[in-house]
């Protein structure tokens, strides 16, 4: 029992530490299973298999999400003990599908796909910590992405995972080898010949972001407005000088109600006029009786050109999912009272001297990691994306890190450059081909710390749709066709003997 539960805490804390910010975690991920397999591959009874498996989920989670206590314990305790049931199924699968095979290695890592895929939607979704991100810094494999988007990345991980697992268990080791050499093989060579294909651009836009460092606990102090308006301007002023085309203000950067305290918002309009720049930032907008998580674009003129309403609110954040019954929670965390938008908003951008235009879609907080809400973005006709968030919540944290690995798959699946600007980080410019480049502030810090950072963006004119855009869903068709295929397979052996 003591060798189980240790195998299982090896695990668990090997696949968190791949979600972590060290250079190397990324490593973690294609081993992480293994101790998880021999834990459960030994135990006899599926109570003990869907218990154990059960441990290693809510092991995982409390380390990956650690950093949810900031904001609410409770939450954070009854999140982790609802993610960790994913593990129990599979769990449970594992052991029943663990004869070595190649047909149950694409059954199972088909299975672990389905099950990151369904908790990114159901009950409005947790696209957190899908295994793929965790190589968002290994930029050669990655760029498969642009065909199956993460599930694919994550898919080719999962079945390394098992295949080691098979390889460690067989005398006749071959053919597993030579399975994991072809599955990382293939995934190296595309990445090898797709990414100088990538470099090419028509036009060219200057963009600047804005990390103003607000502490979460004076970001709505109202002794704190002026303040906290007087940094950004400040700091856009430092900007100015690079003669951006926009200038980007994180999410929620004004810091009051926009229509219930015009003053403010007045006073971002002279400074825009005065110094002629384009500039979006965040705001919170009340219309008909609503509060919405608004990105605002204010043309150098000092005209509203477009306003986009966030689209995905966070559950027991931003609005509380079936208030009937979970009403209750409001009196003990801290969870808005927003309403949800329903335009995909793509935003036109000009620059300066009205030579040139493009066109860009705005991400508000956690947009970023629901893959269909870029996919519709670029759909409608947005050149590039831009994410304004807030991740101040979480302290100094995995979390923003876990944030940006989202932001990476985001730009690959589309090829397009992805903008990210946090109001205490992380912030900086994403390629169509994954490569990150930082706001770096004091000493080299990504989070907690104030700066500026004006980068050129290329833009084509007729922006190609790659074949995860176009076809968004037919890898998971795909593997719901395996998971079935192999159920069917599983019944009709068992019925033979």
């Amino acid at each position: 029992m003591i060798r189980i539960i240790f195998l299982i805490l090896i695990s668990s804390l090997g696949l968190a530490l791949s979600f972590s910010p060290f250079r190397f975690s990324w490593l973690f991920a294609w081993f992480g299973f293994l101790s998880f397999f021999f834990a459960i591959g030994s135990l006899k009874t599926k109570s003990k298999v869907f218990i154990f498996s059960y441990l290693e989920g809510i092991l995982f989670w409390l380390f990956t999400i650690y950093w949810l206590i900031y904001v609410t314990f409770l939450g954070y305790i009854l999140l982790v003990l609802y993610l960790g049931l994913y593990f129990a199924i599979f769990g449970l699968f594992f052991h029943k599908f663990k004869e070595s095979n190649f047909l149950n290695i694409n059954f199972l890592s088909a299975l672990w796909v389905l099950e990151e895929f369904l908790r990114s939607y159901l009950f409005t979704g947790f696209g957190w910590a899908l295994l793929g991100y965790s190589q968002y810094k290994n930029l050669f494999l990655i760029q498969l992405a642009d065909i199956g988007g993460v599930w694919l990345v994550s898919f080719i991980i999962t079945a390394v995972n098992i295949d080691l697992y098979y390889l460690f268990n067989q005398v006749r080791k071959t053919k597993y080898i030579l399975f994991i050499l072809f599955l990382i093989g293939i995934s190296l060579i595309y990445g090898y010949f797709r990414l100088p294909s990538l470099n090419s651009s028509d036009k060219f836009f200057k963009i600047s972001l804005i990390q103003p460092n607000i502490p979460q606990e004076i970001k709505w102090d109202i002794q704190e407005r002026d303040f906290i308006l007087n940094k950004y301007f400040n700091l856009t002023e430092k900007v100015i000088k690079d003669s951006p085309d926009l200038i980007i203000w994180p999410e929620a950067s004004l810091p009051c109600v926009l229509e219930e305290v015009p003053f403010y918002f007045e006073k971002v309009r002279d400074f825009v006029i005065k110094n002629k720049v384009n500039l979006l930032l965040g705001a919170v907008t009340y219309q008909d009786g609503l509060y919405y998580n608004t990105a605002i674009l204010i043309s150098s003129n000092g005209e509203i050109k477009e306003k986009y309403n966030k689209i995905h609110l966070v559950p027991f954040g931003e609005y509380i999912p079936l208030r009937k019954f979970f009403g209750f929670l409001e009196t003990i965390v801290p969870i808005g009272d927003f309403a949800k938008g329903n335009d995909y908003t793509v935003f036109k951008l000009l620059t300066s001297n009205y030579e040139l235009s493009t066109t860009f879609s705005v991400l508000i907080c956690f947009e970023d990691i629901f893959p269909e809400i870029s996919h519709q973005f670029i759909k409608r006709g947005a050149n590039f994306l831009i994410n304004i968030t807030n991740d101040a919540w979480f302290g100094k944290s995995t979390a923003p890190f876990q944030h940006l690995s989202a932001s990476v798959f985001r730009a690959i699946e589309n090829r397009v450059f992805l903008l990210r600007c946090a109001n205490t980080g992380i912030s900086g410019f994403i390629s169509p081909e994954g490569k990150i480049t930082y706001l770096k502030g004091i000493n080299d810090h990504l989070i907690f710390t104030e700066g500026y950072f004006t980068q050129p963006i290329g833009i084509k004119e007729n922006i190609t749709p790659t074949f995860y855009n176009r076809y968004p869903y037919l890898f998971i068709g795909i593997l719901f066709f395996i998971f079935g295929y192999g159920i069917i397979d599983k019944l009709w052996k068992e019925k033979r003997r």
